[in-house]
């Protein structure tokens, strides 16, 4: 997956009580196009639409102090609009010191999000989002990862899932799912798979009947989810995927890929950009990074969004398992007709193929409020994007 800006995620929830306010007349035209067939497994974990709480336990870059990030009133605030589920990311670096100890606080506030979840009916997946051994942008900011090669760095990582499995065992399994990590990124993918049923087979000691989401190697991406070796037998599973396709349009002009030079006219539906302008870019960026962008000359609309989701739809429907696309996004720099049609026809697509989703953001850039990129904070709710990603399938 693309890595994410850390200077490009503050934000500060303004007055929440107005956030509120403008909502009461749209909640209920909101749950009205909601879908109530359940998508689910023998756990009762039954997610449909879901949105990521990303930089508070994981990512956390200081903006504001944990305790005022993320309160209760995120969670009434999803559970008006329409949401059912949050993806909740934590890091080792976050919940655990340097010297392996706990982070009394962070647990704290961990547990009370799901504390939050529960009181407004919303189930959560807790998503080991990055580990001090695994980070999915390490080459890109000049780290190493060690996972994959350090048996000890193995060991630790399912000690950690011992650790929160713990903390956690208590909750229900109807409301609360573990995603073992986020889009890791091994040379081999057989070293994610032995990883995978290591992890796996620990956590069903502990707890046979939890529902664990599990990706596959290189980001998530779809075209990857056939090499996963999935636990057979194992109905309490949610296969993961996340797309950011076309990356040329949905991370335009962001500062962290190379592909930020290229500031001319970008457009969905149909090609990104034109001929002359992807080949100029190509000389550019001297044929780096060809492999994210290569699709930009695309013709985008429903048809290819299909199509870069079919290998994991198609893995999905062999296992009879749940698929679910656990990140996605568009960046706001994009014109926004474009954006929202990009929005509308990625969520139709998913729906109309059984998939559960979580959109890349709640607050940042990303996000579904409105975004103001120099002052790096958040304003109002986004009320045209938060009805575009909760209008439904495209009947």
């Amino acid at each position: 997956m693309p890595p994410k800006n850390p200077l490009g995620m503050r934000c500060g929830l303004l007055v929440f009580a107005l956030a509120l306010s403008s909502v009461v007349g749209l909640d209920h035209a909101v749950a009205a196009t909601v879908s109530t067939a359940p998508v689910g497994n023998p756990s009762g974990f039954v997610i449909r639409r879901g949105t990521n709480l990303s930089h508070w336990l994981s990512q956390d870059f200081g903006w504001q102090p944990r305790s005022q990030w993320i309160t209760e009133n995120d969670f009434v605030f999803l559970a008006r609009v329409g949401f059912d589920h949050v993806r909740l990311p934590v890091d080792e670096k976050e919940l655990w010191r340097e010297d392996g100890s706990p982070n009394e606080e962070a647990m704290a506030l961990m547990l009370k999000a799901l504390g939050w979840a529960r009181a407004n009916h919303l189930r959560v997946i807790v998503d080991l989002h990055t580990v001090r051994a695994h980070h999915f942008n390490a080459a890109n900011e000049g780290g190493h990862n060690t996972l994959f090669a350090d048996p000890k760095a193995q060991a630790g990582f399912l000690d950690l899932w011992r650790q929160l499995s713990a903390r956690l065992h208590d909750q229900p399994v109807s409301d609360v799912a573990y995603e073992i990590m986020n889009e890791p990124v091994a040379d081999n993918p057989e070293d994610w798979n032995r990883l995978v049923a290591a992890a796996h087979a620990m956590i069903r000691q502990l707890e046979p009947d939890r529902v664990l989401v599990i990706g596959s190697n290189r980001w998530q991406i779809p075209q990857t989810l056939p090499q996963l070796k999935v636990p057979a037998g194992d109905r309490n599973i949610i296969l993961s995927t996340h797309t950011y396709s076309p990356l040329l349009f949905t991370h335009y002009t962001a500062n962290w890929v190379q592909t930020k030079i290229y500031t001319g006219p970008v457009h969905y539906p149909g090609p990104v950009v034109t001929r002359e302008a992807y080949e100029g870019l190509m000389r550019q960026i001297q044929g780096n990074q060809t492999d994210l962008i290569a699709n930009a000359r695309d013709d985008w609309g429903p048809a290819r969004i299909f199509q870069e989701l079919e290998p994991a739809i198609r893995r999905a429907k062999e296992l009879g398992l749940q698929l679910y696309c656990g990140e996605f996004g568009c960046l706001p720099t994009v014109p926004r007709t474009d954006r929202l049609a990009y929005y509308h026809d990625l969520i139709s697509t998913m729906e109309n193929n059984g998939m559960a989703w979580a959109n890349w953001e709640y607050k940042g850039d990303f996000g579904i409020f409105e975004w103001h990129g120099a002052k790096l904070t958040t304003g109002a709710p986004d009320m045209d994007l938060i009805a575009t990603l909760l209008a439904g399938a495209k009947k």
